[in-house]
């Protein structure tokens, strides 16, 4: 069996990323993924300015009293400070030429003469930004494969860039395998199950930002699967599937997919999970996920999951980002020859955060992900006892 690691490596290194890219506005680039470095054009901020409301002024002059000599709010253009005097001066005001300080409000008082009287010591620089302290001229400020955030977004606007230039999203065809698969609001026949699969992994391909196409329930036919892997390989980056992969007599997604390319099919030392299928279907990548909805739902989230962020174009570090967190729960049968994901939830007692375990952990309980707020990764034969740190890995980003 691979291990997990060497399965995650393995799908990464053969991701294919989009590289066909388009043009935003900013409030149109949320969650998707640049394609080209971002540059200020400026400094930010432009110019020396105050950090507070309040007096402009020469440490030379000393405390005061310093009559007033101008008034500066922001989005003014101020003249240069006379000797002996001081400025009134606003949040992110331009610092008038010769001031070197700011002393703020609250440390002025202003005399019934029109003078100003400040009580503290002035040192030089104090409550003033400074031109570029933010961002330089020139500096990169957003790179090529991060994924855009409102943060990102707002330090765009900040150097006045209005368009970004993103990665088209990644196109991913799903279909789901069985005669006995049931859409929901249907009656359940005699032996078939409602299809939960395509009702978790459509969605989190569009939390994703894939661009999803659902060609719905195949029929245990070679020949139909065979034409929908024709059809989805046409109009799609990557082809996913759930189940049918394994040799028994009705699962024909193995062979179509050996049919119309290649396959790779995957023992890994993964519990849940442990089939997993990868190959090419002409140019889009394959990927068949395990049929249970818990072995599948893990999988993704341990391993499709990266890959499916790497074609997209996002570059990032392979690791995934994890807190740590005492244990609540002991675990003292562990499998001894594959890594778990237990399904966890981060919960406060006794004035602090742990972590706690559903309690049925069984490949077949969906429930678990549903309650769970991550996964805690162990090794094979690692076994659990309260207060132990252990990781989250979180199922939000």
């Amino acid at each position: 069996m691979l291990t997990v690691d060497q399965a995650r490596d393995w799908l990464l290194q053969r991701a294919q990323p989009v590289r066909t890219s388009e043009t935003l506005p900013l409030l149109q680039a949320l969650g998707r993924i640049l394609a080209e470095p971002v540059l200020a054009g400026v400094d930010v901020p432009p110019q020396d300015n105050s950090a507070m409301d309040g007096y402009a002024l020469r440490c030379a002059d000393g405390s005061g009293p310093l009559p007033v000599s101008q008034r500066i709010p922001a989005g003014t253009q101020p003249q240069p400070l006379q000797a002996g005097t001081a400025a009134r001066i606003f949040t992110g005001a331009p610092i008038p030429a010769g001031a070197d300080a700011v002393v703020m409000q609250e440390m002025a008082v202003l005399q019934a003469d029109g003078q100003v009287l400040f009580s503290q010591a002035v040192k030089p620089g104090q409550n003033i930004r400074r031109a570029g302290e933010d961002i330089l001229r020139g500096a990169t400020v957003l790179s090529a494969g991060q994924l855009l955030t409102a943060a990102d977004l707002g330090l765009a606007a900040s150097i006045g860039v209005a368009t970004l230039t993103v990665y088209r999203p990644l196109r991913v065809a799903v279909f789901f395998t069985g005669d006995e698969l049931t859409e929901p609001g249907q009656p359940l026949a005699a032996g078939h199950i409602y299809n939960s699969n395509r009702y978790w992994l459509v969605p989190e391909l569009m939390r994703l930002g894939c661009e999803v196409t659902d060609l719905g329930i195949v029929p245990d036919s070679l020949s139909r699967t065979r034409e929908i892997l024709q059809d989805a390989a046409g109009l799609a980056d990557v082809i996913m599937t759930c189940g049918g992969v394994s040799v028994g007599e009705e699962d024909h997604v193995k062979a179509a997919v050996e049919a119309e390319g290649s396959l790779d099919l995957w023992k890994i030392a993964i519990k849940p999970g442990k089939p997993l299928a990868s190959g090419k279907v002409g140019q889009a990548g394959f990927i068949g996920l395990p049929g249970n909805p818990v072995s599948g739902f893990v999988t993704y989230q341990v391993l499709v999951k990266p890959y499916l962020q790497r074609c997209a174009g996002l570059q990032q570090d392979d690791t995934q980002p994890v807190a740590h967190y005492p244990a609540g729960f002991a675990w003292e049968r562990p499998d001894t020859r594959r890594e778990e994901f237990l399904r966890v939830k981060l919960v406060q007692q006794d004035g602090r955060w742990q972590l706690q375990r559903y309690p049925n952990q069984g490949s077949g309980v969906l429930t678990s992900c549903a309650w769970a707020d991550g996964l805690v990764r162990l090794a094979p034969g690692q076994q659990v006892s309260p207060g132990d740190m252990l990781a989250l890995i979180a199922f939000a980003d």
